[in-house]
């Protein structure tokens, strides 16, 4: 009896072994030796591999975090900058390209602000860009958001940038401010000749000067896009039914016309909260065309609807981002006693010096070499600021394949492909 009651806690044992039993705390404060390995977690197992190791005189080497080896201390800030985008293919960063981000940050990192680590991922500093820029457009009023030594300065990070980049100012934020996700409103400027506004047909001069009729005509045209429309025609890739296709125009005006170097231009500032890819530039297109007299205002009306119609993109040269709004932020923020309103104006002779020296000649200069736009306007009166069929066809085809919203409701079809018909009849005499 006895020797089967030693034979049914052996079993037991058995049992209960194979199962892992809670760790106390007296478990963790004792020595772990070779012969209690199997029983113990991980992280004992590797206490007692270490403790092994030093017996053994082998070294055993940890390799260090990056964050441990210097000590920083970073603050949020807002880092406002200035850049002319000639020679650039964008202000976002890209693998193999010369962007205006790549310069930047290689210069914060000469500046011993940033590590080799954080230059590599940028994210590891919270880096974000308040707008993007195209290739080789311009901004004087660009926001980024990240961290940054706390005796950062900007006369160190201009000493590793080219002159057409310059740090303008740093401000310290919330540590939630997140330069995109704040902002609240874009301002973007548009200088051009005034012969883009000369009527069609009329020789083009460089003595041209923008008539009083003309400017009102302008300022008229401009006011129609004021509000909240469907911009699918001003972009691409995007159908009319994408709720991400409508955008609030907050404001856009015509400023006064300047002469420079015997040419006289004139600059359009629109205010919005946000923009698509081209779309300002298609705008300040269709602006044109309509002034021009090539089409009726009645198309800038037509284009908010769901047709897919031949909008012209205007050139890029004289595209500026002129200032990043936070409005909200500094309503919220600006008057808390801890935090100070994000408020460049201090700073306005600074950009404006940046703006006279480089920006404003590009565009003048390379206008009167290039010609820009006036090689544009020898282009426009093949665009038909009407239907484009083949666009339309595609978007419906794509529609109906992924079983979406019709571009056009379907008792429509026949009467548009009519129309279609009769614009390509037309345009083939």
């Amino acid at each position: 009896m006895l020797s089967f009651l030693n034979i049914t806690n052996s079993c037991k044992r058995n049992i209960f072994c194979q199962f892992p039993r809670r760790i106390s705390k007296q478990d963790m404060s004792v020595t772990t030796t070779d012969s209690n390995l199997q029983s113990r977690p991980n992280n004992l197992k590797r206490e007692a591999s270490e403790i092994g190791s030093e017996s053994n005189n082998e070294t055993c080497e940890k390799k260090p975090l990056l964050s441990n080896v210097v000590k920083i201390k970073r603050r949020k800030v807002a880092l406002l900058i200035s850049y002319l985008g000639q020679g650039y293919l964008g202000l976002q960063r890209n693998p193999g390209t010369k962007t205006i981000e790549e310069d930047l940050l290689s210069a914060l990192l000469k500046a011993g602000y940033i590590n080799e680590e954080v230059f590599n991922e940028p994210q590891l500093i919270s880096f974000q860009r308040a707008a993007r820029t195209d290739k080789g457009v311009s901004a004087i009023r660009q926001v980024l958001s990240l961290k940054l030594p706390e005796t950062s300065s900007v006369e160190e990070i201009n000493k590793h940038l080219p002159e057409q980049i310059r740090a303008i100012a740093i401000q310290r934020v919330t540590k939630g401010f997140n330069c995109k996700g704040n902002c609240d409103g874009r301002t973007y400027s548009y200088t051009t000749p005034t012969f883009a506004f000369s009527q069609q047909g009329e020789e083009i001069h460089q003595d041209f000067r923008l008539p009083n009729e003309t400017r009102e005509h302008i300022e008229k045209v401009l006011k129609m896009y004021v509000g909240t429309h469907n911009y699918h025609n001003f972009t691409s890739k995007r159908l009319p039914t994408d709720p991400s296709s409508n955008r609030y125009i907050m404001n856009f005006s015509c400023g006064d016309p300047f002469v420079k170097e015997d040419l006289e231009f004139v600059t359009l500032k629109v205010k919005g909260q946000s923009f698509m890819l081209h779309q300002i530039r298609k705008m300040v297109g269709l602006l044109i065309a309509i002034v021009r007299g090539m089409t009726a205002s009645e198309t800038l009306v037509r284009s908010w609807e769901r047709e897919k119609l031949d909008i012209p993109i205007a050139p890029g040269l004289g595209l500026l981002l002129e200032e990043v709004h936070y409005d909200r932020y500094n309503q919220r923020y600006g008057s808390d006693g801890v935090h100070e309103p994000i408020d460049w104006s201090k700073w306005n002779p600074k950009i404006d010096e940046f703006k006279d020296k480089f920006i404003m000649p590009t565009i003048v200069t390379t206008e009167k070499n290039e010609k820009s736009m006036l090689t544009w306007l020898d282009s426009l009166s093949l665009h038909s600021f009407d239907v484009r069929t083949v666009h339309i066809q595609s978007d419906l085809d794509k529609a109906l394949e992924r079983n979406k919203d019709l571009l056009v409701p379907p008792s429509n079809i026949d009467a548009l492909l009519a129309a279609a018909h009769a614009v390509e009849a037309a345009s083939s005499r």
